[in-house]
């Protein structure tokens, strides 16, 4: 199976897995990127059945709005049944790098108040440690090459992401060659620096379920069901 293949499979498996949750008063966090854009595109299908969505993403919500289905501001929900979005990388314990599109804040803000978060990926983005995947901040613009030089103290090599402006006005920075031997520590510290909106580890909230679609077919991996330390990941 191609690439898009894979996406679309897993795709097909979130819409699947998430249909108990698919009740009239329920509302569906959305997640952003070419994934989980084909998540919506299947969410659209079954769009009489919920209430609403909560979207992470401008472009998310544009989706989602020209396939019919409403979208409320973050400020109106309480708590989401679920939510579901892709990743750049993940590991055993569901540890995410997202932020290759741009919208890691909002993505954290959505997933915070979900009961449960639903990963999509396809088995590329399935890695034994995070980091090969540069990993994304998002800054405030004055503050950008003073974040920038912090990282360099820790080892990373950020570079500027240019022409890129979040739908929070801010800029982001992806850092390379990162050794990110304790995921929950390394979110921390880099979230500490001044200047730093958040970045894009998901370890303090990682995903409940990783879907990943593979050659064999979409494996359901929780951090209970992934094998040891030594084994492969799937």
């Amino acid at each position: 199976m191609t690439q898009d293949e894979l996406k679309q499979a897993v795709a097909q498996a979130a819409l699947d897995f998430i249909k108990p949750d698919l009740k009239p008063e329920a509302i569906i966090g959305i997640g952003t990127g070419s994934t989980a854009n084909l998540f919506i595109d299947a969410l659209a299908t079954v769009k009489d059945r919920f209430r609403g969505t909560v979207a992470s993403s401008d472009a998310s919500a544009k989706r989602l709005r020209d396939h019919g289905i409403e979208v409320f501001d973050m400020n109106q929900v309480e708590k989401l049944a679920v939510y579901v979005d892709g990743c750049d990388e993940a590991n055993r314990k569901l540890h995410l790098i997202k932020g290759g599109g741009a919208a890691l804040t909002q993505e954290k803000i959505v997933a915070s108040i979900a009961k449960t978060f639903v990963c999509i990926a396809d088995e590329s983005k399935a890695v034994q440690k995070l980091g090969a995947f540069p990993l994304p901040i998002e800054v405030i613009p004055m503050a950008r090459s003073a974040v920038a030089r912090k990282l360099l103290k820790m080892g990373g090599n950020p570079v500027y992401r240019e022409g890129v402006v979040t739908d929070n006005g801010n800029q982001i920075l992806d850092v390379y060659e990162l050794d990110i031997k304790d995921p929950e520590a390394m979110e921390t510290a880099i979230n500490n620096i001044p200047g730093v909106v958040t970045n894009g580890l998901f370890a303090h909230r990682p995903a409940d379920v990783l879907l990943l679609g593979t050659k064999d077919g979409v494996k359901k991996l929780s951090v209970i069901n992934t094998m040891a330390e030594d084994g492969e990941f799937y």
